[in-house]
């Protein structure tokens, strides 16, 4: 189908088919989609935590507000951000630009300098925050791209980022989670999948300037 007719079949999915289970290859291409997604400067700052694993789901919805969710999806994705972009995290980012595109270091470096001044001015509470609105954009993207594959998902803040962090030993990857979505395939006696989908007119959510 195409992509708006995904968009229009996706919803956040409130029960999952527990005995599906997402193949390897679609899994590949989740996660090459999320490679994929767009984020500032391109720095990537967003990591992607892909569990499959029934044990661990189960331990995690305590810590999800219960919500049942975690425990029947094939797969929970927890987005995490990293906690510093330091000089040393820019240059690999440059230097890979530079081995792919073959860029000279004299057009790199007023960019590469800009960026690491910009974030070696900012707190740590600075760089956690502009970190996350790139998950926030990885997170509709990867939405965008299990409904092309027909994949449903619930996107989720509904959870305790501090007990996932130290659940994943996140601090001492320089990590901290912000967004959780369960990814798998709808429950057939999921009412919510029958619904119509709610939404504002266009012209009450767009403004078109001519």
């Amino acid at each position: 189908m195409s992509l708006l007719n995904a968009l229009k079949w996706r919803y956040a999915a409130k029960k999952f088919d527990d005995s599906k289970t997402i193949s390897p290859s679609e899994i590949d291409k989740i996660k090459e989609g999320f490679n994929l997604s767009a984020s500032s400067y391109g720095l990537q700052p967003v990591e992607l935590l892909l569990i499959h694993n029934k044990t661990i789901q189960k331990e995690l919805v305590p810590m999800s507000m219960n919500q049942p969710q975690v425990a029947q999806a094939s797969h929970v994705a927890v987005f995490c951000v990293k906690t510093s972009i330091d000089a040393d995290y820019v240059i690999d980012y440059f230097n890979r630009i530079k081995e792919i595109r073959q860029t000279p270091d004299e057009i790199l470096e007023p960019y590469r300098s800009h960026i690491i001044e910009s974030f070696s001015s900012k707190t740590t509470e600075e760089v956690f925050l502009w970190s996350a609105k790139q998950a926030y954009i990885a997170m509709g993207n990867l939405l965008a791209v299990c409904a092309d594959l027909s994949i449903d998902s619930c996107p989720m803040e509904g959870f305790e980022p501090d007990k996932y962090d130290a659940y994943f030993d996140l601090k001492a990857k320089g990590l901290r989670s912000v967004l959780v979505m369960p990814l798998g395939y709808r429950a057939e006696d999921d009412p919510f999948a029958s619904m119509q989908k709610v939404r504002k007119p266009i012209t009450d959510s767009v403004t078109e300037i001519l």
